[in-house]
């Protein structure tokens, strides 16, 4: 934006992404975009890190011709050369004003755009920054501008906020390097085709985000009806993207033309990758994997969405299970950009580098890990909900914990979470874990008693909230009812101590015990680092980005201040709260809990 004019291909991306890093744009990005665009659309461009075009970047002023590949270099030299000759005019994007509003326009932009700020980002400083700076140019000049733009820069480059936005920017880059997998060599093969077994919710969102790339993809499921339910919801989910005005109806219809739907595995032959997606259960998905192993080529990946079942067990009945991986989306899986890559002891480097080039096609962020119960995003979290479930046993309010954790960052509380997903999911889930590690288990009665009185969650409008018609979600004076039985079931009483938690006690005490699930994570080698699972942690659950992820603010902490709570709450209120050794470890040496290596017993 410095040169006197710019040259662009068609298909070029520009913008300002510099706020996604809690920094603001400096060179005097702040000054000139506004001078080249206008301000409304300049600021559009950097408060969303809002990136456009070539043909949209000419449209607005930002570039000054259009032109292809082979000729930019030659059509940027003779537009330099006129420039010179002043055949073209010599334009200081810093003094231009031909695109400025009045003042009093202006103020009213920037005021709209701080009320949105603070709407989208309340916990944020770095767009307010921005736009201040921004409005120093429109009040007082560039040139003024131009000084408060460094020192705001240099002043949000210290904070906590930009320091948390960098981590993550570089575990996102960092979560597609597994050691001993992506560094042999091995290229990804070609993935033309896949299949689905299952037009559920989560079979349709995997399909969707299938041909949404443009993959080929053929949907399969066990009768007629269930098949056209499937194609539907796959309509729908496209149909949204047109109504949003992000697709075309003709991109609609080229979309659809990918996919085809079969009652049987006839056209499962020539797949590349087959993905199942059928309900949890272990003897329908071992019929399944068997009946691919004779109906696919020899190459073909066998991945399964199950979230709780152990791989080999799906995958014991057959003789190919270096090809069996894990495919785990989240729900819609064509809206969440996560994807994990679950491998066991046999699943080939092959298949994990060709699930990982599947992964960028797609457009979603792999992590790789290994198979357990929850693997590692569901069992790192699986102690949000048991915390919130134990705070209210002990006596505190079912919204204000929820206040409180959306306060702190989260879209939505625990309790909110669990009417999303749903009661009989949640209970059904809560008892893998019971089962897989009962000893650091809370198990609060609560949902199960709300469960028998068909209290289901947001599916029957009855939940920890009420929700009206349009799904809008209000308190429920009735819950206290199901909340004093659930704490005479637990033989539990309301403690005053509890009572008397700040909110950061309460942000504490319902997210150490997640980290502490994800050391155990990191120690049994289910994660390879920690950052990934900060990436999984905001891109699968929610967690802040701002924070830098779950383990990444949890050291800014530090270890030896969350080993300490945690131990203090074990006394009170038992193994729940029992810090593991790796945390432990970690917090005698003082060492940090995103830089992961080994401390040796030895030295604890």
């Amino acid at each position: 934006m410095v040169c006197h004019a710019r040259v662009s291909t068609p298909s070029a991306q520009l913008g300002l992404p510099e706020l996604q890093l809690g920094i603001i744009p400096g060179m005097g990005g702040t000054q000139r975009l506004p001078r080249l665009v206008g301000l409304q659309k300049a600021l559009e461009m950097m408060l969303m890190s809002k990136s456009i075009k070539g043909v949209e970047a000419h449209k607005f002023g930002l570039v000054d011709a259009i032109v292809s590949a082979d000729k930019l270099v030659s059509t940027a030299c003779s537009c330099a050369l006129e420039i010179h000759e002043h055949k073209k005019p010599w334009l200081k994007s810093l003094l231009r004003t031909d695109r400025l509003t009045d003042i009093v326009e202006a103020k009213k932009i920037l005021k709209s755009a701080r009320v949105q700020a603070l709407k989208q980002s309340a916990n944020l400083q770095h767009p307010l920054v921005c736009i201040d700076v921004i409005e120093e140019g429109i009040l007082f000049g560039p040139r003024a501008a131009l000084m408060k733009e460094v020192l705001s820069g240099k002043m949000l480059e210290q904070s906590q906020t930009s320091k948390s936005l960098r981590h993550v920017f570089f575990a996102q880059h960092a979560t597609s390097k597994i050691p001993n997998i992506t560094n042999l060599g091995l290229t990804p093969r070609r993935i033309l085709k896949a299949a689905i077994v299952g037009g559920g919710l989560m079979g349709s969102g995997i399909a969707t985000a299938f041909i949404l790339s443009d993959i080929v993809v053929v949907l399969k499921e066990v009768n007629e009806k269930f098949l056209n339910t499937g194609i539907n919801r796959i309509k729908a989910n496209l149909q949204s993207f047109v109504k949003k005005g992000r697709m075309t109806k003709d991109d609609y219809e080229n979309k659809l033309s990918l996919l085809s739907g079969v009652l049987d595995y006839e056209q499962f032959r020539d797949a590349d990758v087959v993905i199942e997606a059928v309900i949890e259960d272990i003897s329908l998905k071992q019929q399944i994997f068997s009946d691919l192993e004779r109906s696919c080529h020899s190459n073909c990946i066998f991945a399964t969405n199950t979230s709780t079942i152990d791989l080999q067990l799906i995958g014991q009945q057959t003789a190919c299970q270096d090809r069996i991986v894990g495919a785990h989306f989240f729900s819609p899986a064509h809206v969440m950009p996560l994807l994990e890559i679950v491998r066991t002891q046999q699943t080939s480097s092959q298949v994990i580098v060709d699930l990982l080039d599947v992964a960028k096609k797609i457009r979603k962020t792999p992590i790789v890990v290994g198979s357990c119960t929850g693997f590692a995003v569901n069992r790192m979290f699986f102690p949000y909900g048991q915390a919130a479930g134990l705070l209210v046993d002990y006596g505190l309010d079912v919204y204000h914990i929820d206040h409180v954790i959306t306060q702190f960052g989260m879209p939505v509380g625990p309790f909110r979470l669990a009417d999303l997903v749903g009661f009989g999911v949640a209970v059904a889930t809560g008892k893998q874990y019971y089962q897989s590690y009962p000893e650091r288990c809370y198990k609060s009665l609560l949902t199960a008693i709300m469960l028998e009185e068909n209290r289901t969650g947001e599916s029957s409008r009855k939940g920890f909230y009420l929700y009206d018609d349009k799904r809008q979600a209000s308190p429920d004076p009735d819950i206290k009812k199901y909340v004093e039985k659930s704490r005479k079931m637990a033989g539990v009483a309301q403690d005053p101590k509890l009572l008397k938690l700040t909110d950061k006690d309460i942000v504490e005490m319902v997210f150490f015990p997640v980290v502490n699930e994800a050391c155990r994570v990191l120690d049994e080698g289910i994660a390879l680092k920690a950052s990934d699972l900060d990436v999984a942690s905001i891109m699968g659950m929610g967690f802040p980005s701002f924070r830098g992820g779950v383990m990444f603010w949890a050291d800014s902490l530090s270890a030896e201040y969350v080993y300490r709570r945690l131990d203090g709450w074990s006394k009170d209120y038992g193994e729940f709260f029992k810090p593991c050794e790796y945390l432990a470890a970690r917090a005698s040496h003082g060492a940090s809990l995103v830089r992961f290596y080994r401390i040796s017993a030895s030295l604890m």
